[in-house]
């Protein structure tokens, strides 16, 4: 249910049957829901969380329509046997009145027409319990409207035909429209259409009637989308949609069906979005949907989650993201205006991102219980299409479909830096600027690597206290090849094998960047000797290092995106150096490459980069740089190998994960992949008496490996003395794949990573000055405690698959540790922040969500939240600060949950009010001689009619009746909290007041009725006088 923007509310129906009809009781707080399990259930909505009163189910007969008048209390339902069957909402209990008959009725109004699908219509006098007049047509009916007096009704048939009718005609049609027919010159009947599947007659005081219908396109129209068609006057208007139509509702300025409409929009319901068009602007622009449904453009890929972000990153977003809006929508506020805004909202700010399968990027306000969407980026429009090239394709895609696809991203919310991994095996860099810049590529760096073929660890698992192997011979050294002078274009090697080819093909022509996030480097894996890239597995960006690192199931990579320059690129195996504790040997299947260094020493050879590096030929102009880099690894078969857990993207929004717990088949690969980065400053080394930027890195055997980071001082100097990079060795090892690593200083406070804050990188003159004085300014380093020289001044915390250890240092000693499943694993792990103290938040395989305390690792909640019955929750599933945590439940819904005290207890303020009373328009003037007279004074669904008094009591065997949790009382909203009350009592008085309303105006009728009657009868004693 939606309301004004900022108002919505998500209800499902326990059976999870299919909605076929929803209908409101207008302004009186409650909905008829009718399920395709013939079903029907009153909601009522005069509460925060809307529950159902009643419920009816149907057994005998199946549910085709349902129809409910403006302020009636009797509800028409319509059935598969042709039946009407009448029930008062007020009990929910069937009336004894039936309107029998042998067909399949389509829909009535308030007069009571009845629209058959054979092709009949009946005109059916509820009174006296007979059919006035049948109208017979060739063709089937598939929906039937009236004209507002009640002399005329519409009918649309599945021939693509309209066919107006006169209540009082010959049984012929008054008029036969064919909206997209082709009108035969010899007066023959047009051809034939597809069905009308529903018509609207909407008239104007000023003007002609609109009618509104979807459907009847010609069968000509091969490949054209659905479209609404709006007819008014001489113009026909077909509106294309992107989606099927599911159905359409037209707004009105009156409820009263016997009244002009005076139509202003159209809500069109699609499968995958939700339509306003306005009507009374020409062209028939559509209101700008402030709803959240373009989360469902294209399928999410995976997700991240950010609380308690700066209060100026949303304005921000806000602010480039405005501009990003499509022109020509209408210049009216959004008509749909029901409920109010809930006054709990939380106090700092939330962000969503979601990556989605055509590479597109979304920022979400989630500050509020609705998502507000904020920018949009397509990270698609750095590449070129690909051509039709089928052979090409299969020789560069490692994908079938979406070779865009996101599938990591990093980003620093304090910097605005984000970077995204592509399913093709790259990453896309992103600077947040308020200008607009054109840049195109200027640089290319094609870096190659190999290590040869290694043995596997003799066991699974990677448990830190076993025994392990004699440390083996020193790993192999790298061989590089420098990058070329220019772009590469050629794809195939000597043997005709693609080699040194990437996936996707960066654009060579200029790129406009608008305001917002612009590119600033391209990284690229590429293909090695006809073998493509792996898939990126981890992601870690450090706005304050200049520096971005991946990993994949060979190795990792780090980059430094100031320079444009590959700092580090290994194999797992070489972060280990001499102390490998699993022994594995080169063993080369194949002649190795000479290295270019001929002293056979390891060596990494960087083409210099010149001073303009950043620099367009054209003045004025930037440049973004583009890196391709081949990360490629050539395992042996082995006597003990290891299924590892690798992550691969399907089309269907879900992915497959395969996993082994024990030794398996020497036929498959054994790699010890990348699963985690973190960039924190703290102890490189065991004994360290300082701290320094460091790099910690998690593997999938449960290895904690330091990489030490030498940085330049910050500014000139940092762009142009080099970053050293050195591995550090080894800080544990943990059970299971390595999933998330913190820092906590000596008192138990979370230290998170430095960060740069976000200046302006496109300003020019005094806003320059500005920028280069953000650009020195280094975030300030926790510094150890030296009041004695054995204590601990930090803790690494560390959470695998299976456990979680608390790491003094830098002392490297273990002094928590907690073993979290022994028969699942966990999927997620974060460090959270919470207003209390920090804990590791971790959901299991088994449905557990769990967290530990820190650092004591003490359990301080266990719940059995949701088995794991798709794929999709365990890749989207995250955590983060304050108990906050979401998923994506389907294709198409978001789910964010808390696991906060604080937020439980608030949530009640923070819903929004649904109901919200407002005064009902006044009725059309029935005339003088039918007030006089009496004629059409009452309504015809009267009680009398229908009630047990008259029609009896209803067939106890046709439906069952089945009360709701709440029962009667329900009906007037028991929400708790001082806002629920205050909404009650104001809803109490305006029922009073609308009661005390009603009453004036019945007395005020009665006293003219009785005057004029006063009159007349004095008027016949005069004349009997004068007679």
């Amino acid at each position: 249910r939606f309301g004004r923007p900022g108002v919505e509310c998500y209800c499902q129906h326990e059976s999870g049957a299919a909605v076929i009809s929803l209908q409101f009781l207008i302004n009186e707080g409650a909905l008829v829901s009718a399920l395709a399990d013939d079903s029907v259930h009153l909601w009522n909505l005069r509460q925060k969380r809307p529950a159902i009163l009643h419920s009816l189910k149907f057994n005998r007969e199946r549910i085709t329509f349902v129809h409910l008048p403006f302020q009636s209390k009797w509800l028409y339902i319509g059935t598969e046997k042709g039946n009407i069957h009448i029930v008062n909402v007020e009990s929910f209990t069937l009336s004894g009145y039936v309107i029998m008959w042998n067909k399949l009725p389509v829909t009535f109004s308030f007069q009571l027409i009845i629209g058959y699908e054979s092709g009949i219509v009946v005109l059916w006098d509820l009174k006296s319990k007979k059919a006035d007049y049948r109208y017979t047509y060739d063709e089937a009916i598939h929906s039937v409207a009236w004209h507002h007096e009640g002399k005329q009704f519409i009918c649309s048939h599945s021939d693509g035909t309209l066919t107006i009718w006169n209540i009082k005609g010959q049984g012929k049609p008054f008029q036969t429209i064919t909206p997209h027919g082709k009108q035969p010159k010899d007066g023959k009947k047009p051809e034939p259409c597809k069905p009308i599947l529903k018509v609207e007659y909407k008239t104007t005081r000023l003007g002609d009637p609109f009618m509104i219908l979807s459907g009847g396109l010609s069968y000509d129209t091969v490949g054209r989308r659905p479209c609404l068609t709006v007819m008014h006057g001489k113009s026909t208007a077909v509106l294309e949609m992107d989606y099927p139509i599911v159905d359409f509702l037209t707004l009105c300025e009156t409820p009263y069906p016997n009244d002009f409409q005076e139509p202003y929009a159209v809500v069109v319901l699609l499968e995958k979005d939700l339509v306003v068009i306005d009507l009374a602007q020409n062209g028939y622009p559509i209101f700008e949907n402030p709803y959240p449904l373009t989360i469902h453009e294209s399928p999410v890929t995976c997700c991240e989650y950010y609380a308690d972000c700066p209060v100026d990153l949303i304005p921000a977003l806000y602010s480039v993201g405005s501009r990003q809006k499509r022109q020509g929508y209408s210049k009216k506020e959004w008509p749909i205006s029901g409920g109010n805004w809930g006054l709990g909202t939380q106090s700092y700010p939330e962000i969503i991102i979601t990556g989605h399968a055509d590479g597109t990027v979304k920022f979400w306000d989630a500050s509020a219980i609705m998502l507000q969407v904020l920018y949009k980026l397509k990270t698609a429009k750095v590449f070129e299409k690909s051509r039709n090239n089928k052979e090409e394709k299969q020789n560069t895609e490692i994908v079938d479909e979406d070779p865009f696809a996101i599938q990591i991203m990093a980003w620093c919310p304090e910097s605005r830096m984000l970077c995204v991994a592509g399913v093709s095996a790259n990453l896309i860099i992103y600077r947040f600027s308020k200008q607009e810049i054109t840049t195109e590529v200027l640089l290319e760096v094609r870096l190659q690597y190999e290590v040869n073929d290694m043995e596997s660890p003799p066991e699974g698992g990677g448990g830190g206290d076993r025994d392990l192997p004699t440390p083996g011979a020193a790993s192999p050294s790298p061989q590089t090849t420098g990058p070329p002078t220019h772009p590469s274009t050629s794809s195939n090697s000597s043997d005709g094998v693609r080699d040194n080819v990437p996936c996707l093909k960066v654009r060579s022509t200029p790129l406009k960047q608008s305001p917002g996030y612009q590119v600033d480097l391209v990284v690229q894996l590429v293909w090695v000797s006809g073998e493509p890239p792996q898939q990126i597995t981890s992601l870690a960006l450090n706005s304050s290092y200049g520096l971005i690192v991946f990993g994949n199931s060979n190795g990792l990579a780090v980059v430094d995106y100031l320079q444009k320059t590959v700092l580090l690129n290994l194999g797992t195996v070489e972060l280990y150096g001499s102390n490998d504790p699993y022994q594995r040997q080169p063993r080369s299947p194949r002649k190795t490459r000479q290295p270019s260094g001929g002293n056979g020493k390891d060596c990494y050879q960087v083409t210099d980069l010149p001073p303009n590096r950043c620099k367009s030929p054209t003045s004025g102009e930037l440049s973004f740089s583009m890196l391709e880099l081949a990360l490629h690894w050539y395992p042996h078969q082995l006597q003990h190998l290891l299924t590892l857990p690798t992550t691969h993207y399907h089309r269907d929004n879900s992915f497959s994960r395969s996993r082994s717990s024990s030794v398996t088949s020497i036929d498959k690969e054994a790699r010890e992949a990348i699963t985690s980065f973190h960039f924190c400053e703290t102890f490189a080394r065991k004994g360290d008496s300082t701290i320094t930027p460091c790099l910690y890195v998690g593997t999938s055997l449960g290895t904690v490996l330091a990489v030490a980071l030498n940085l330049p001082p910050a500014g000139e100097q940092r762009l142009l003395q080099p970053v050293i990079v050195l591995p550090s060795g080894t800080l544990g090892r943990l059970k299971g794949s390595i999933l998330r690593m913190a820092f906590l200083d000596n008192t138990g406070t979370f230290l998170p990573p430095a960060f740069e804050l976000w200046y302006e990188p496109n300003a020019v003159g005094a806003d320059s000055e500005e920028r280069d004085k953000a650009r020195k300014r280094r975030p300030v380093s926790v510094s150890p405690s030296t009041s004695q020289e054995l204590q601990e001044s930090q803790y690494a915390v560390v959470c695998s698959e299976k456990q979680a250890k608390v790491i003094a240092l830098p002392s490297q000693n273990c002094i928590f540790k907690h073993s979290i499943t022994e028969t699942s694993f966990i999927l997620r792990a974060d460090v959270v922040q919470m207003n209390i103290g920090n804990c590791v938040a971790c959901f299991c395989a088994n449905g557990h969500i769990m967290t530990l305390s820190l650092p004591g690792l003490r359990p301080l909640l266990d719940v059995n939240y949701l088995p794991l019955t798709d794929m999709r929750i365990a890749r989207t599933f995250c955590f983060t600060n304050l108990g906050q945590a979401m998923y994506l439940t389907s294709p198409t819904e978001i789910q964010r949950i808390t696991y906060s005290q604080e937020t439980c207890e608030n949530l009640q303020e923070m819903l929004g009010e649904l109901f919200t009373p407002v005064e009902t328009p006044e009725a059309p003037n029935r005339g003088f001689f039918k007030g006089l007279f009496g004629g059409g004074a009452t309504s015809l669904d009267r009680e009398e009619l229908f009630g047990e008094m008259q029609a009896g009591k209803a067939s106890r065997g046709l439906a069952q009746h089945i009360p709701g949790p709440q029962g009667l009382e329900g009906m007037k909203g028991a929400a708790s909290g001082v806002v629920a009350d205050l909404a009650r009592a104001r809803i109490a008085l305006d029922e009073r007041g609308q009661k005390l309303g009603e009453l004036d105006e019945r007395t005020a009728a009665m006293l003219a009725s009785a005057d004029s009657f006063g009159k007349h009868a004095h008027d016949v004693r005069k004349r009997d006088i004068t007679l």
